[in-house]
């Protein structure tokens, strides 16, 4: 099964008050590596949203098929100076999951089609 989770933050003033240089400079050093460390298992695509909600400043849409390995792209996401000094903080999160219902649907079918014979036996 297919995972999508929207990871809603915010970039909080002494973000916004740093020079742009230095924070690309910081979102090189330790926000793309983690990432890339992790994008063999979750796929993630980012947006801006300041200029249409004041509930959070971005998101993040992130795929994957192993929970475990989004959990763990947080919790080295939180190691870094960008959560730890405050620079960022995570909102709201989203979970669903892709097509769910089909694969619900699937896995019915095997019992429904014994479901008859099933009966016949009793």
């Amino acid at each position: 099964m297919t995972y999508g989770i929207v990871l809603t933050y915010t970039l909080t003033p002494r973000w916004l008050a740093l020079p742009r240089e230095e924070r690309n400079r910081m979102r090189q050093a330790h926000i793309e590596p983690v990432f890339a460390q992790h994008a063999d298992q979750v796929t993630a695509r980012f947006f801006d949203a300041e200029a249409f909600s004041g509930r959070f400043s971005d998101f993040a849409v992130l795929e994957t098929e192993d929970l475990r390995a989004y959990y763990f792209l947080i919790e080295a996401l939180r190691d870094t100076p960008l959560i730890s000094k405050g620079y960022l903080v995570l909102g709201e999160v989203f979970l669903g999951v892709q097509d769910g219902f089909r694969t619900y649907e699937h896995q019915l079918a095997p019992a429904a089609a014994t479901a008859p014979a099933a009966k016949a036996h009793a």
